[in-house]
């Protein structure tokens, strides 16, 4: 795969005179695949089959990165694979079923609301890490939070009086975010029996700190949930995205206007706000039966 992929990176330098800063974007794009393809056993690129490709896709974003940045690899994938075929070093194009980037969206991954409430309540007793824990699941759902701003959330950020988090986003553009009972409540109680012990007499200003008493990272975050996914029997692929996407999902479902979500995911366009729209089938079915007239 390697070496194929080198060759296809002279190709388009040599042949069709693509600049340096081009060749060096496929080469990093088909050098990420190719990892994650030889470490799934795929060594060569006729191994390759469409649900890796999709797999690929999905651990990308899982791995946070924007939909953008994804469409672009699968871009130099599918180039890649184009070049295979032309030049007869492969027989069939895998990813020539695959819709163009200009099309192709990456649905958000989701939880019901049960499985939300499993996952909750998967995280119980009084141990105080424990207590961290769930406050922070509880935070992250009731408030919409990227997991980077729920890790450099820090005290003077949550307003308990008036039930909402100022947070800085993408571009440091700063927005608040409401947050209900149920997290405000778990969120005080890990604030008065467990920060305190774990801050001990260090200055920190950080809502969430390791026993060591320092922040919180997002990886740390991101092993948590996923561990307590795997406790509440949920065999899905979560992340603390997938908390954001629910936490989106649940409040279109339940009635809540477009720009309201967008307001409090921090979206600067509500055209990626509206990815959820696709999400919600049940409710747009339910919808159309309710107000078309020959339904």
């Amino acid at each position: 795969m390697i070496a194929l992929v080198d060759q296809f990176l002279d190709y388009v330098s040599f042949e069709c005179g693509l600049s340096p800063r081009t060749r060096a974007a496929y080469g990093s794009d088909l050098s990420g695949f190719s990892r994650f393809a030889q470490a799934a056993g795929a060594h060569a690129p006729r191994a390759v089959t469409r649900k890796l490709l999709l797999d690929y896709l999905e651990h990308e974003r899982d791995a946070g990165l924007e939909m953008n940045t994804i469409a672009r690899r699968l871009v130099a994938i599918k180039v890649f694979f184009r070049y295979l075929v032309q030049e007869g070093l492969l027989d069939k194009d895998v990813t020539a079923v695959m819709d163009s980037p200009r099309l192709w969206k990456v649905l958000p991954g989701t939880l019901s609301i049960r499985e939300v409430d499993h996952l909750l309540t998967s995280v119980r007793g009084d141990d105080p890490l424990v207590l961290r824990d769930r406050a922070m699941l509880e935070f992250l759902y009731a408030s919409g939070l990227r997991v980077s701003e729920l890790a450099d959330m820090t005290l003077d950020d949550v307003h308990f009086d008036s039930g909402y988090v100022r947070c800085t986003g993408k571009g440091n553009k700063v927005r608040v975010a409401p947050f209900g009972e149920q997290a405000k409540a778990h969120l005080q109680r890990y604030l008065n029996e467990v920060r305190p012990k774990l801050a001990a007499d260090r200055p920190t200003r950080s809502v969430f700190l390791t026993m060591r008493g320092t922040k919180l990272s997002r990886k740390t975050i991101w092993k948590h949930i996923r561990r307590y996914a795997r406790l509440a029997g949920i065999t899905k692929k979560v992340s603390p995205h997938t908390m954001r996407h629910s936490f989106a999902s649940h409040l279109l479902a339940n009635g809540a206007p477009l720009r309201m979500i967008q307001e409090m995911l921090g979206h600067a366009d509500i055209a990626t706000t509206q990815v959820y729209t696709h999400v919600d089938q049940n409710r747009l079915k339910s919808v159309h039966h309710q107000f078309h007239p020959r339904a």
